[in-house]
Order: structure tokens, then C-alpha cells, then sequence
């Protein structure tokens, strides 16, 4: 389980644009990296929205913004266009970001089991150690609390 105080794993996916992200390119800022299930759903589009209404208030705490979800490219292009998103969402299509960031695991949904991104958000510090984790997320009110806790550990 990636706790406090780690460095945040490398990762190497593509986004809406079809342009590889990677962890390096943000070093030195903020970073706040959210995992959610799947575009389109309820929630995912509340919590999506909710980051873009708040995305001008994160680039001023000098904070970038990424969502990572297993949808595709294609998924993440029409997501972001429906919902005007501008900052990156990659498409972990191997859950491999997922994995490496322990958020890929089992979940159950009415009685269904199955595999699945466990909605989780991440602040990463300047220095690619993660600051804060956020598990078993709920999106309303969430952003809102993600840009407190950002602006409390860069007093």
C-alpha cells in the first residue's frame, strides 16, 4: 500500500491528446493525481467537473492535476470535451498505474464482485514524495477538501 512520505511511482501513460504524461515532467510543483472507475458514471462526472470548476485555483497553488482511470484514450477525449476538462486524464488501459499506486483491487458493487480502480486521491509534493492519501473517496465535497488539505501542507 503506497503510504505518506514515499516517493510516488513513476508513470508513463497516455491522455486524452494522445500525449505520453509522465511523473518527471511535474517535478518541482504540486501535483494532485485522482483515481476514479469510469467516465461517464454519476460520480466520476461529479468528481470530474468539480476538479475542472476548481482547476484555476489549483494551477494558482502551483498544483497540476491528473485523473487516471483504465477508460481509453478515445473514452478520456469525449469525457473531457462533454465536461470541459483541461488538464490531463490518462488512460491506464493495463491498470498498471493503478497497481503500482494500490489502488487496483477488489470491489463489490450489490453483491458483484469484481476488479476494479478503488476511487483514491494522491498530493504529491515537489519532491515526488506523496503528502496525503485520500481512500474510499466519495465525490461531492471532495475537491473542496483535497484544496484544503493542499493549502494546509504548503503553509
Amino acid at each position: 500500500m503506497l503510504e505518506i512520505g514515499k516517493n510516488a511511482p513513476e508513470l508513463a501513460v497516455l491522455n486524452q491528446h494522445n500525449k505520453q504524461v509522465r511523473l518527471v515532467d511535474f517535478k518541482g510543483q504540486w501535483l494532485v493525481i485522482y483515481f476514479y472507475p469510469k467516465d461517464f458514471t454519476p460520480g466520476c462526472t461529479l468528481e470530474g467537473c468539480d476538479f475542472a470548476a476548481a482547476y484555476s485555483e489549483f494551477k494558482s497553488l502551483n498544483c497540476e492535476v491528473l485523473g487516471v482511470s483504465p477508460d481509453s484514450v478515445d473514452s478520456h477525449k469525449k469525457f473531457a470535451i462533454e465536461h470541459k476538462i483541461e488538464f490531463s486524464l490518462l488512460a491506464d488501459t493495463e491498470s498498471k498505474v493503478c497497481k503500482a499506486y494500490s489502488v487496483w483491487g477488489q470491489k463489490n458493487v450489490a453483491g458483484k464482485f469484481f476488479l476494479g480502480v478503488n476511487r483514491t486521491t494522491f498530493i504529491i509534493g515537489p519532491d515526488g514524495l506523496v503528502k496525503e492519501v485520500f481512500r474510499n473517496v466519495q465525490p461531492k465535497n471532495h475537491v473542496q477538501e483535497v484544496l484544503t488539505k493542499l493549502k494546509y501542507l504548503q503553509m
